[in-house]
């Protein structure tokens, strides 16, 4: 039987993709895919895909050299689902474990450990998001965090305070101080981050996008 799959890349503009090893069959990561993340899947041989929380088209492994190669693309009967058979550079998880897929429900217990040191692959702030990340869906019932994200204005108010302090800081104390005051603030303004769904990549894209422009000019744009 000849294979002829559409996919229809209007009703479904970001379908999602399943990487799976091709030698063991294990499902490693899904992610999700747009018309030209799977074009530059197909054309490059390696795993490329459409990041939701940073509104971009990313190369898996474009950090970590982690990368993906393709050996097969499947389609499902309703050409809705893409499954990735691929040879895994490193590992899939960006916590360093082999899979995503690494907490059992059944066993109630982690299958995968971390094997990488993450913020040197990744960086501080990155990691630290992703970590905060993962206090959303936890039963922590002592993290600062976790009640952080629980509780919008206390979030709001932590962040408000934190922006004075360092403020104050910057006028009148030492270098030490203000060290301490802004990584006080940049922590707190990464669990709103989190508690927006908004990552700290698409931060990074509109400095980059401001490089080179006047403040004035840039601030005038916006209007």
């Amino acid at each position: 039987m000849n294979a002829k799959v559409v996919l229809d890349w209007n009703k479904h503009p970001l379908i999602p993709a399943i990487a799976q090893d091709h030698e063991t069959h294990e499902v490693l990561m899904l992610a999700y895919m747009n018309q030209e993340a799977y074009n530059l899947t197909l054309s490059t041989g390696f795993a490329h895909y459409f990041s939701r929380s940073k509104q971009r088209i990313w190369k898996k492994g474009e950090s970590s050299n982690h990368t993906q190669e393709i050996k097969d693309v499947l389609i499902d009967c309703d050409g809705d689902t893409i499954v990735l058979k691929i040879h895994q550079n490193g590992v899939a998880c960006h916590t360093g474990a082999k899979s995503c897929f690494f907490t059992s429900v059944n066993k109630e217990n982690i299958l995968y450990n971390s094997t990488l040191d993450t913020i040197a692959i990744y960086g501080i702030v990155d990691t630290l998001y992703h970590t905060i990340l993962s206090r959303k869906n936890d039963n922590s019932s002592n993290s600062w965090t976790k009640k952080l994200l629980n509780d919008k204005q206390l979030l709001l108010s932590k962040i408000r305070e934190e922006a004075d302090e360092l403020a104050v800081a910057i006028d009148e104390e030492e270098d030490k101080q203000v060290v301490y005051e802004a990584s006080d603030l940049l922590y707190h303004a990464l669990v709103g981050l989190a508690y927006r769904d908004v990552s700290p990549d698409r931060i990074k894209q509109e400095l980059a996008r401001r490089f080179g422009t006047s403040g004035i000019q840039e601030k005038a744009t916006r209007s």
